[in-house]
């Protein structure tokens, strides 16, 4: 079971986690893919330092926060995935009208998840009112952790443009 490997070591856990899908991780090439790996973790690099934006008083911080409530929550969301899709099924092909920004690094893992598919032009196709999109070089996953300085400046640039209230 997942949460058991992840629980039984868990600032190891975030650290190797929160590095692969890192701006850095990504550019050094860190790969889930070893089939001689026991387990995801082994699979994965324990940097060494850790990445400028990840403190170690953030990640003992982030740790302690998963030793109390354990990974079953957030791993059960991707495990309702079928049902979501189930659940959202009457919206699909509808646009989203609301205002719209998207932001995300130019090494998100997320982009390449399905091969041939730009995620980028897919979320053009489907805002009605896409108002902002940025792409942050060099960034990973953790965008507002990796780039927070752009990350606000990006969304006090969409505030900025919705009328007032």
């Amino acid at each position: 079971m997942a949460e058991a490997e992840l629980e039984g070591d868990v600032p190891t856990s975030l650290r190797k986690l929160y590095y692969w899908s890192s701006g850095e991780g990504q550019k050094a090439g860190a790969k889930i893919e070893n089939p001689a790996a026991r387990g995801l973790l082994d699979r994965l690099v324990d940097p060494d330092p850790l990445p400028a934006w990840l403190s170690a008083a953030d990640l003992d911080y982030f740790a302690s926060q998963f030793q109390n409530s354990g990974f079953r929550g957030p791993l059960n969301r991707y495990r309702n995935s079928e049902r979501d899709f189930e659940d959202m099924a009457v919206f699909d092909g509808r646009q989203i009208t609301q205002p719209t920004a998207f932001m995300a690094g130019s090494l998100e893992p997320i982009l390449r998840m399905i091969p041939g598919v730009d995620m980028v032009d897919l979320m053009r196709q489907r805002c009605a009112d896409l108002r902002l999109v940025r792409i942050m070089e060099d960034a990973g996953h953790w965008l507002q952790q990796e780039r927070p300085a752009e990350v606000n400046a990006a969304l006090l640039e969409f505030l900025r443009g919705l009328p007032a209230a």
